[in-house]
């Protein structure tokens, strides 16, 4: 997000100066204030004649009007350089940023219901996931996009129990972990292990007073005690330096913070999987996978315009080149073509020949003579009715 960063330098460099500006104003202007209080105390207490007041009034008010003056100029150069930095701003969006970028979206792309349908739900979930059930609902409400309950009700739970996780309150993930014991362990899941982990020494954290409730509450670890016998080796041994407090013993790294960060996501993981729903949100991942690839298919645009070779992209199911997401957005296995260098799709999906190979099904049509296909990776002629559809 280097276009980011440099739009936001600019903007920070405007904010620098309307506060030295708002300083130097409020200084100048006290001082001003000042001085005319003094002026004022001046000719009140000078005690001078009529006739000498009249040429000592007027100079005084002289330099007080040339004060004056000076310092409403001064103050309006300064305004008119914060002009300058915020055309400066301005230039840098017009610079890092286009401003249309309907032109790499077909036209007709959201006037399906079904596709508005789709969105609709997806941003409803998302606020869901985000806990702004009102939001939520206010949305449905206005898009007339009907939402079962069973869809609902998960994503209540799971935000009332990660809100109590960031309230450091353990016992409702501790509940929930408990009731789905046996689903977390199909899954390898060490969520419930680390829950009580985490309560135990929340026990610790407690002092001496807590040591008699620590023992008791380590029979808990007696199921994990197969796959963590070295973690609960480690808890019962810090119980010899709770007398001189964990924080002063070997084992103060228990005592960090960012365990609590750590369960509320390992809950997050663990408990999207048993719903079946992915870690993040669908409409968050699409929306940063379009700002990457937006740059990008920004530039082939202009590249496709300028050489007026406006057919070779048509806005259909696929881009017309490869745009690197990285790793964390790999869902999915995808196969391209070796023969026509093309990936495969629902309409022209894999297909895996009797030799082994695997071609596309277009390939497959345009390699067939005379009702027989020979591999073009090897030398054996087969029915082209014997390839199979791959679906990874």
């Amino acid at each position: 997000m280097e276009q980011c960063a440099c739009v936001e330098r600019e903007l920070e460099k405007v904010l620098h100066r309307f506060v030295m500006y708002g300083h130097l104003s409020e200084e100048s202007l006290d001082e001003l204030l000042r001085y005319v209080s003094e002026l004022r105390g001046q000719l009140v207490s000078s005690g001078l004649k009529d006739s000498d007041l009249d040429g000592q009034f007027s100079q005084a008010m002289g330099r007080c009007c040339k004060n004056i003056k000076d310092t409403v100029q001064r103050l309006a150069s300064s305004h008119k350089d914060i002009h300058g930095s915020v055309s400066k701003v301005g230039k840098a969006i017009d610079r890092n940023f286009d401003a249309e970028v309907s032109a790499v979206v077909a036209e007709n792309m959201w006037e399906s219901r079904e596709r508005q349908k789709c969105l609709s739900e997806s941003i409803v979930e998302h606020l869901y996931r985000q806990g702004m059930l009102s939001v939520a609902e206010d949305l449905c409400q206005e898009s007339g996009v009907v939402i079962d309950r069973s869809m609902k009700q998960p994503f209540l739970e799971l935000n009332r129990i990660l809100e109590a996780l960031r309230m450091q309150d353990l016992r409702p993930a501790l509940e929930w972990a408990i009731a789905n014991r046996q689903r977390l362990l199909d899954l390898n899941s060490t969520l419930e292990f680390k829950l009580h982990r985490l309560y135990f020494i929340s026990l610790l954290n407690g002092g001496i007073g807590n040591q008699v409730e620590a023992l008791r509450y380590a029979r808990h670890f007696q199921p994990f005690a197969a796959h963590h016998q070295r973690d609960i080796q480690i808890l019962m041994g810090s119980l010899v330096y709770l007398r001189h407090g964990i924080e002063n013993s070997p084992y103060r790294n228990l005592l960090e913070t960012n365990q609590w960060t750590e369960i509320c996501n390992i809950f997050t993981r663990d408990a999207c999987a048993l719903l079946g729903l992915s870690v993040e949100s669908p409409l968050s991942v699409s929306f940063a996978s379009g700002c990457m690839a937006l740059p990008v298919l920004m530039n082939i645009k202009q590249v496709i315009e300028q050489r007026q070779c406006t057919g070779v992209w048509t806005h259909k199911d696929e881009l017309p080149i490869e745009v690197d997401l990285g790793k964390k957005c790999w869902y999915h296995s995808v196969f391209a073509c070796p023969i026509l260098r093309q990936q495969t799709s629902e309409t022209n999906p894999p297909m895996k020949l009797l030799c082994g190979h695997v071609i596309s099904r277009d390939a497959l049509n345009k390699l067939m003579s005379a009702g027989k296909l020979k591999c073009p990776y090897c030398p054996m002629e087969q029915n082209p009715s014997d390839a199979k559809r791959i679906i990874f």
